[in-house]
């Protein structure tokens, strides 16, 4: 019960000043809302709901991993390709928590924040097949004055796709979402306030899901959508935040209790200051994901580009997507090839086989002083990764690289993410990174 109590305190909301539209409790005055902050949970966390404390560091590290095989081959396969990735189906869709609430009066919804998704959904009442929720109560529709069904007519239900909506004979938009061979949300489409501490944004589309299974947690309420589509939080709230957010991702396996990772909205997103490098966002479908263009990967000073090294083709635009619910990086098998060939010649020592099968380049003992930094070079924008980004200690000494080859969809996962900045604005179709301490990382 302590630690339930506790997760109700997690969220620490930093609110400026609220807009005409967007009222907060009036404690705030009558100036312009600047943005606001919340914590982002990584669910291995001792602060998550979800944190075993059964599993040793090891466990945690693997299951993250097999949870990153089985995102890819997702995300692979609603990107349209035919991926021979071979997963196992274990929890989705992502690897952190956020707190929100939402009707009237409000009521707490603990969502994975997935950058994966668009629409936001929480378990609803009545429930005709909902998985077993114990750390929130479900949304009851009923209880709440700003509750709203959509129609089909509606913009909302237009947003879906087509695949996604149906309709009933009291022209009632209804959507249904598939996340995996075993996961999947079907409800009512709605709108209703949702609350970001005392912020409060109205007429916010969202799924209230009354048909929810397959490898949920128990302890979430559901998704709370942070792609790029119409439907995201991030684009509905577009006249408040300006298509803009960011987080700050504080290495998560580094047993930390009692801090978490940030993600801000708004003009508290924005990348300022020094060492600020950018790089532009692909349109390409599905819109939800955020498409970049990675030429090459510099390893110390040896240059590996990336479409050459399997195709004589020039690199193609929107070659890679940048994911903060995938734990590993996942590149082309040719690439790959040619990036660790560039990579074990530096470090200069002889590798050793991962006990789980799943990582090809892992050292005994590795002193990470041997490890050159490598450098992502995307569309006008070089990110310098050091070894302690590019490498983890997966078992008591033994260190293996976080990047493996898949043949579907490139994905930039979040360990390579962490001590970053990362910036997203969605007006402006482009992602900022900064080298940051996100320990020590804060907004003024």
């Amino acid at each position: 019960m302590k630690a339930l109590a506790l997760l109700h305190l997690l969220l620490t909301l930093s609110v400026s000043l609220s807009t005409s539209n967007h009222h907060s409790d009036g404690s705030s005055g009558g100036g312009k809302l600047k943005g606001f902050t919340a914590d982002l949970i990584h669910r291995d966390s001792p602060l998550s709901p979800l944190y075993n404390p059964t599993h040793s560091r090891s466990n945690r590290v693997q299951n993250a991993f097999n949870r990153s095989i089985s995102r890819a081959s997702t995300l692979s396969r609603r990107a349209g390709f035919t991926t021979k990735i071979e997963a196992n189906i274990y929890e989705v869709p992502g690897e952190y928590i956020m707190s929100i609430q939402i009707g009237t009066p409000p009521v707490k919804v603990l969502g994975v924040a997935d950058t994966g998704s668009d629409l936001t959904w929480a378990q609803c009442q009545p429930c005709q097949n909902c998985y077993k929720q114990i750390s929130v109560p479900y949304l009851v529709p009923s209880s709440s004055s700003t509750y709203q069904q959509l129609s089909c007519q509606s913009k909302g239900c237009e947003a879906l796709e087509e695949s996604q909506s149906a309709c009933d004979s009291q022209n009632t938009c209804h959507y249904k979402m598939m996340y995996g061979d075993r996961s999947y949300t079907s409800g009512d489409l709605a709108m209703d306030t949702f609350w970001f501490g005392l912020t409060h944004m109205k007429n916010v589309v969202f799924g209230c899901g009354h048909d929810n299974n397959g490898t949920f947690n128990e302890n979430v309420s559901g998704i709370i959508g942070l792609g790029g589509g119409q439907l995201s939080v991030v684009n509905q709230l577009n006249s408040v935040v300006k298509g803009q957010f960011s987080y700050c991702l504080i290495p998560h396996f580094n047993d930390i209790t009692n801090q978490t990772s940030k993600i801000y909205f708004g003009d508290l997103a924005k990348v300022n200051a020094l060492n600020v490098v950018s790089t532009p966002i692909v349109p390409k479908e599905p819109s939800t994901y955020y498409y970049l263009t990675l030429q090459s990967v510099l390893v110390g000073n040896t240059s590996v580009s990336y479409e050459r090294s399997f195709s004589r083709n020039k690199v193609v635009k929107g070659n890679i997507v940048i994911d903060s619910g995938t734990t590993l990086t996942l590149v082309n098998p040719d690439f790959y090839s040619a990036l660790t060939s560039a990579l074990t010649d530096a470090i200069g020592v002889q590798t050793v086989q991962d006990p789980q099968g799943l990582l090809e380049v892992c050292y005994r003992d590795l002193e990470l002083t041997r490890v050159p930094n490598m450098t992502f070079r995307f569309d006008g924008a070089d990110v310098e990764l050091p070894a302690t980004s590019t490498f983890l200690e997966v078992q008591k000494g033994l260190s293996c690289l976080t990047i493996v080859p898949a043949d579907g969809l490139a994905i930039f996962g979040n360990l390579l993410q962490q001590n970053l900045l990362v910036g997203y604005d969605l007006v402006n179709e482009r992602v900022y990174f900064k080298p940051t301490d996100c320990m020590r990382h804060v907004v003024g």
